[in-house]
């Protein structure tokens, strides 16, 4: 977060990045060590699981970048008080769960490769609008049915990476699996909240758009990286959805 204000190669962003790699690497030697492992890193060798965790980091972030943004567009730049913005992401979170619900429905049917891929790619559809934002333009024919169509392609990511990660282990691994899970989804949160804030630093503080359509588009690429990635890492069939433990 500090690469915002300091740049990418100063000391306060390149300090805690290069101490967080070393505590990640200690944090894989304890858990290699330990008979009760707290996350099993052998999981990361089993594609079904790998491919919910990098599902869920990239949705969690993606969202949460998503509600980020348009809380400061909305309050910092075009005015709108803590209220109003709250009830102009209702939509957004109503979409979340339609997604969601169709996702259910269709990941036992055509596969989740086929939801995941999609889902991505509605989500980067989404964000095209989002890009195009300005400090004066219609709020609710510019950045409400983006963020609703986004919303809703994410939704349908969310319920893809659990089914896979949990649908395609033995029934003796789906609390490891739902561990490493809902792990890259709390990760994912705090990526994208710093990513976004630092392409963005630049329109919060001068108070315009640039900042904001510059961040947009970082999400809309990733969104459609993450669509051609999900392509290669999901793996084909229909995972088994019957009994699949929930996860938040």
């Amino acid at each position: 977060m500090e690469a915002g204000d300091s740049g990418w190669s100063a000391p306060h962003t390149l300090l805690p990045l290069a101490a967080s790699a070393v505590l990640y690497a200690g944090f894989a030697a304890v858990e290699r060590a330990t008979r009760t492992p707290l996350m099993d890193l052998r999981m990361f060798t089993r594609r079904p699981v790998l491919a919910g965790a990098f599902l869920m980091l990239t949705a969690t972030a993606l969202l949460i970048a998503y509600f980020f943004l348009g809380s400061v567009y909305l309050q910092h730049l075009r005015g709108f008080g803590p209220l109003r913005t709250g009830l102009l992401f209702l939509p957004a979170a109503v979409a979340t769960g339609l997604g969601a619900h169709l996702a259910s429905r269709l990941v036992g049917r055509v596969g989740g490769r086929a939801v995941a891929v999609a889902g991505m790619a509605v989500a980067g559809l989404g964000s095209v609008p989002l890009t195009r934002l300005s400090a004066e333009g219609g709020v609710y024919a510019g950045l409400l049915p983006g963020f609703a169509v986004a919303s809703f392609g994410l939704g349908a990511v969310f319920v893809t990476a659990t089914t896979t990660a949990l649908g395609m282990v033995d029934p003796h691994e789906a609390g490891l699996a739902s561990g490493v899970v809902n792990t890259f989804h709390e990760v994912g949160g705090s990526i994208g909240v710093a990513v976004v804030s630092t392409v963005a630093a630049a329109g919060i503080e001068s108070g315009s758009a640039g900042g904001f359509t510059d961040a947009f588009t970082v999400c809309a690429l990733a969104a459609a990286g993450s669509a051609a990635a999900a392509a290669v890492l999901v793996p084909r069939g229909r995972p088994q959805t019957s009994g699949v433990p929930h996860v938040h």
